[in-house]
């Protein structure tokens, strides 16, 4: 951000400060305006990023025509509605049609979605369109799963609740064994890490 919008940033942040009864100018408050500019510059990156260039950077041609997965992709997100933390996972698979991408780019493209002010369904569906339309796989799947702050910290709280999103597109909508496939890879229990 540039500074003008740097300092309006910081001082709507003193603003509500002072309207939630705070005093800015105590002492563990005096930078708090500038460390929520500059925290909210890092969560919401994902505005500054195109997932397809990220995608498009790393295409290789290949003969697999075997599914590919990565699964439990931590993530972080803002909920749109009262900006408070999402926090999950997100297991991706795709079918390729003669190009693979590399695999650090599929939890790249996770989080350029992910750091935007975000509802989970929207970012599901993101994703699995976004590897749709550039690496033009057979098919691909998305799951989401997490959890709400604005459900837990307020509202209903219900603690450790977990929502559950999909995506299928391709062979994971048309065929039965693939989607199947696809749902017991990320079901299956962890292996010891290598």
């Amino acid at each position: 951000m540039s500074s003008e919008k740097a300092k309006k940033f910081e001082e709507a942040v003193t603003t509500i400060l002072e309207l939630i009864g705070e005093d800015p100018k105590r002492e563990g408050l005096v930078k708090t305006p500038h460390r929520v500019y500059k925290a909210f510059e890092h969560i919401c990156e994902g505005y500054r990023m195109d997932p397809k260039k990220v995608l498009n950077d790393a295409m290789f041609e290949s003969s697999n025509d075997e599914m590919v997965l990565v699964r439990d992709i931590e993530f972080y997100s803002m909920c749109e509605h009262h900006i408070l933390p999402i926090i999950g996972r997100v297991h991706v698979a795709y079918i390729p049609n003669g190009k693979v991408v590399g695999l650090s780019k599929i939890p790249r493209m996770v989080n350029i979605f992910a750091r935007r002010l975000q509802i989970q369904e929207q970012m599901t569906e993101q994703i699995a369109d976004a590897i749709l339309e550039t690496v033009q796989p057979k098919g691909v799947a998305v799951v989401v799963e997490a959890r709400h702050m604005c459900m837990e910290m307020r509202g209903v709280e219900k603690i450790n609740s977990t929502t559950v999103s999909s995506a299928l597109r391709g062979l994971f909508k048309t065929d039965a064994k693939t989607r199947e496939e696809f749902m017991s890879m990320i079901n299956a229990p962890l292996r010891p890490r290598y």
